[in-house]
């Protein structure tokens, strides 16, 4: 790291500023506003520069070494700087504005004490940066600011919820009630992709936003503070239809209804300032935002399922985006997935129509691997109309959407081509839309005002011109251009003569900025015509590639020259601007010419997955939530079978109603609990995107949520233990679950004493299997839980039996002589029948000797025979130990502690209260416990 950072500070610029433009900078930076979340940046036109905190944050950041700092001026007055080249900058960007999400940048521009902020960007709103981050990337999600305005009242709040995706000119509200965890928020930021949250001030130090801010934590947003009268609805119908497409009545109907949302969009308004551009004037589309569009997913499940890439992947196929990522169009096609795997699908019609399509590409590989071609050579469209938009486009913009623009006919013949069994959809999805975006009032249109008004001869030579036949001024032009070229030659030729000198060989005619148009002769050629240069020429420079030299008549045609290619060049950055502002019109058009050819690109990507794997993927049955089971046969974990050094076993999991519905899984660590569990909710979660999923056969109830709490990360950090944030996020799945989610637990109770830890995970299973009745697989090391899917047993009452509930444990072997632990990874039925806690640290090379003390311990409080667990003998044991109403009475009351535990608003409460809360709950729950025998065994 230390030679990284000598090689660093090798290619630092150096910083070079005289006394007078250094004091001149000093005082300027002193007027600057504190602001820490500011990254502020200077042009110094070779190099760029940071100063005080900021080049600190960078030295330490970026350079990994502080001996990358300078001292500015001197003393007390000294401001700590570094220089930074343009290549870091953009590093520094791209980290500070799309990786991180604790800064904004500010870039200035000036000298000595006048400096001017002419740049400002933050993780929400890349504005005026995007040229420097995406120059040499694409941009693979769009970001998005959304504005919230919390309305508590009573135990309830209200949500009013704004966003504005700036690169698609989408705006979008939505007003929700939430629960004290605010779960419902959490999964709208994910699914929009919220990079940077409003909130009005002082929200932040209230009691109730606490859990608000905590979900804004999750979901790794910034919080920007905005005043409280930016919060406001005055003006918003008529600034809303400014901007909006379509009818002022469809904009004042959409909002009408929505008083909170409203007060939320009006903040979000006066931030992103899309009032002062006019471009944005009819451009943006309005839409209601609704919770119940997708599948709710929080940032937890997110995180557990690997849905999206993180920095630590070890490689591509670490998460599920990686590795479904096989997209062809520069850009378009990834945001889109992107987007997807945040916003599963609930509605069945257009899971199946996506698979239907997925079904196609599989099957005709011709079809697949034509298409794919063809998509490799379209430009990213949305970003070149973003760019034509803002004004910030060229000729060579409206070229990339021209080349693009010319590939759909061969992409139409591909389509036309097949003949398979979803033909019809073929032609309704794809073909009709790209016929009428592709005649003559549309694309055909548009591809003729190119052929016409750029020279695509040039375009070979890499030159972006508009052809001069285009305009009858730029013709004009064109030909006394022309003509003074052959002037020129001319004269070339005459003056060669005079000098007696060979054309080209002796006489040489330049071309500089410098001069304009020249003659030139070498050193050794000047002794010959010396007495002539000196009366009828102008000698300019004597240098080593010889002497330059004009006069009047050449002068005067290289003057009239420049003038007309300055004349030239004017009209032709008058008529690029025309061009510019035409192929602006045809926004629309290319709108749904991107939803087309990126929605293809995704489905392809899924074809592509499902038929290049080693073991094929396949096509799961899709039914609505409220009938069918989930119903996997021979799955596979898709990103762990993707690793090269991993023989993946298969595994079977059928959650069905009534019978096993409620799952335990038991068994070693390392032994695949976590995988198995984790693999049901990703290939869930890929049915639903609209991919086929990777199993033998699969049939799948539509999930509305999935839950997942598989480890308490790095809650450490922000200051909240392992167990609390068990708590909270149990208490959110329980809260927030319905019969029509999945919920997903994996060794929940470990950052408690065992008692305690058993107690709650028993508590929690009863009121999963009893009052949410969602399907559930819960991993555990409590091997006592499996009692609860032996209620069914004989001995106890019918009404008393829990109905639904499954032991499954992953198989392991041990050699009786050698004791040697082999992991089978198989899900069997049944309970696990022994602990393996002491094989696996015998696994691990512990000491025999702790080995040896551990295993008489463990036999000291524990029979590890089979039959302690599973027969039916001990079960009746158990059922006659304790009367069957005390164990009833005694569970309701668990029941109850645990639900008492749910309400408590934890979110408001300091530590000290909420534990001596607990404690008065657990010391009433103890005092109770003397009438019921059975609940007297936890204490």
């Amino acid at each position: 790291m230390e030679d990284d950072s000598f090689e660093d500070q090798k290619k630092l610029p150096e910083l070079k500023l005289d006394a007078k433009q250094a004091q001149g900078f000093l005082t300027f930076f002193k007027t600057l506003p504190h602001d820490p979340r500011a990254i502020r940046v200077f042009d110094r036109r070779d190099y760029y520069t940071a100063h005080g905190e900021n080049a600190t944050f960078i030295a330490q950041t970026y350079y990994h070494t502080t001996t990358a700092l300078r001292m500015l001026g001197s003393g007390s007055d000294g401001l700590s700087s570094v220089s930074i080249s343009k290549n870091m900058f953009e590093t520094i960007a791209r980290d500070v504005l799309l990786e991180r999400t604790d800064h904004t940048l500010e870039f200035y521009e000036g000298s000595g004490s006048n400096w001017r902020l002419v740049k400002s960007g933050s993780p929400g709103n890349l504005g005026s940066f995007e040229e420097v981050l995406f120059a040499n990337n694409e941009m693979e999600d769009s970001p998005v600011v959304v504005s919230l305005f919390p309305n508590f009242h009573e135990k309830r709040c209200t949500v009013g919820l704004s966003y504005v995706d700036l690169a698609k000119r989408v705006i979008g509200v939505a007003e929700f009630l939430d629960d004290s965890h605010f779960t419902n928020v959490e999964s709208a930021l994910v699914a929009v992709g919220c990079k940077e949250c409003l909130l009005p001030m002082q929200t932040s130090k209230s009691n109730e936003s606490k859990a608000l801010l905590d979900a804004l934590t999750r979901c790794g947003v910034m919080v920007t503070e905005r005043k409280k009268n930016e919060f406001k609805t005055r003006d918003l119908v008529p600034d809303l239809s400014r901007l909006a497409k379509g009818s002022i009545e469809a904009t004042q109907d959409l909002i009408s209804g929505l008083e909170v949302a409203a007060i939320a969009l009006g903040a979000l308004l006066s931030y992103a300032e899309l009032l002062a551009d006019e471009r944005n004037y009819g451009n943006y589309t309005i839409r209601m935002y609704n919770l119940d569009s997708y599948m709710r997913l929080d940032a937890a499940a997110v995180r557990a399922l690997n849905v999206l890439e993180s920095k630590t992947d070890a490689n591509k196929n670490f998460s599920l985006f990686g590795l479904m990522n096989r997209t062809c169009t520069a850009g378009m096609g990834k945001r889109l997935l992107h987007m997807w795997l945040k916003q599963p699908l609930l509605d069945v019609n257009e899971i199946k129509c996506r698979l239907d399509l997925v079904q196609t590409f599989v099957e005709d590989a011709a079809l697949r691997q034509d298409l794919r071609q063809h998509l490799k050579r379209i430009s990213d469209i949305e970003r070149l109309m973003h760019k034509i938009e803002n004004g910030r486009a060229g000729l060579q913009h409206v070229v990339k959407l021209y080349q693009s623009s010319i590939r759909l006919p061969c992409i139409k013949s591909a389509l036309e081509q097949y003949n398979g069994s979803f033909s019809s959809l073929i032609k309704k999805r794809y073909l009709d839309p790209l016929e009428s975006l592709t005649d003559d009032d549309h694309l055909n249109k548009f591809i003729g005002l190119v052929e016409i008004s750029v020279d695509l001869d040039q375009l070979e030579n890499g030159e972006c011109m508009i052809s001069s036949g285009y305009d009858p001024s730029l013709s004009t032009l064109k030909n006394e251009q022309e003509s003074l070229e052959q002037k020129i030659q001319n004269l070339h030729k005459q003056t060669a003569c005079d000098l007696d000198l060979p054309l080209e060989k002796g006489l040489k005619l330049d071309k500089g900025t410098q001069f304009g148009h020249v003659f030139r002769i070498t050193k050794k050629e000047e002794p010959k015509v010396r007495k002539k240069l000196t009366t009828q020429f102008i000698v300019l420079e004597t240098r080593k590639d010889g002497v330059k030299f004009t006069n009047s008549k050449l002068k005067k045609l290289t003057d009239q020259y420049q003038k007309i290619v300055e004349e030239y060049k004017c009209c032709q950055r008058e008529l690029v601007n025309r061009v510019v502002q035409t192929a602006a019109t045809f926004s629309e058009v290319f709108e749904l010419v991107a939803n087309k050819l990126s929605e293809m690109d995704v489905l392809l990507s899924f074809a592509d997955l499902a038929s290049s794997c080693p073991t094929p993927y396949t096509r799961p049955d899709v039914t609505s939530s409220d009938e069918g089971d989930i119903v996997l046969e021979g799955c596979r974990h898709p990103c762990v079978e993707a690793q090269d050094w991993v023989n993946f076993i298969p595994n079977d999991c059928k959650l069905v109603r009534g019978q096993s519905w409620f799952q335990i899984i038991t068994g070693p660590n390392m032994g695949g609990k976590s995988t198995f569990i984790r693999q049901v909710g990703v290939n869930i979660l890929m049915a639903q995107v609209g991919s086929f999923i990777p199993c033998e056969r699969a049939s799948i109830s539509v999930r509305d949520c999935i839950f997942a709490r598989v480890g308490a990360g790095d809650c450490q950090l922000r200051g909240v233990s392992t167990f609390m944030q068990e708590m909270l996020e149990t208490a959110s799945i329980l809260k927030g679950a319905t019969d029509k989610s999945l919920i997903i637990i994996d060794e929940l109770g470990r950052g408690t004493s065992t008692y305690d830890g058993f107690g709650l995970a028993w508590a929690i299973c009863e009121y999963i299997i009893q009052e949410i009745k969602a399907p559930t697989l819960f991993a555990s090391h409590f091997h006592e839980l499996t009692a609860l899917g032996h209620e069914k047993a004989e001995g106890v009452p019918p009404q008393k039996r829990i109905v639904g509930v499954e032991n499954y444990h992953v198989s392991a072997h041990i050699d009786a002589s050698s004791r040697k632990l082999t992991m089978l990874y198989k899900v069997e039925p049944g309970a696990c029948d022994q602990s393996f806690g002491i094989h696996v640290a015998e696994f691990a090379n512990f000491p025999e000797s702790v080995v040896a003390l551990a295993r008489e311990k463990a036999n000291e409080l524990e029979d590890f025979s089979p039959t302690t667990i599973i027969s039916n003998e001990v079960r009746l044991k158990r059922a006659r130990m304790y009367d069957p109403d005390d164990m009833s009475g005694g569970a309701a009351r668990a029941h109850q502690f645990l639900k008492d535990f749910c309400d408590l608003p934890l979110e408001k409460m300091d530590l000290k209260e909420a534990l001596q809360q607990v404690k008065k709950m657990k010391d009433d729950l103890e005092t109770d416990a003397i009438n019921y025998q059975w609940l007297k065994q936890f204490f």
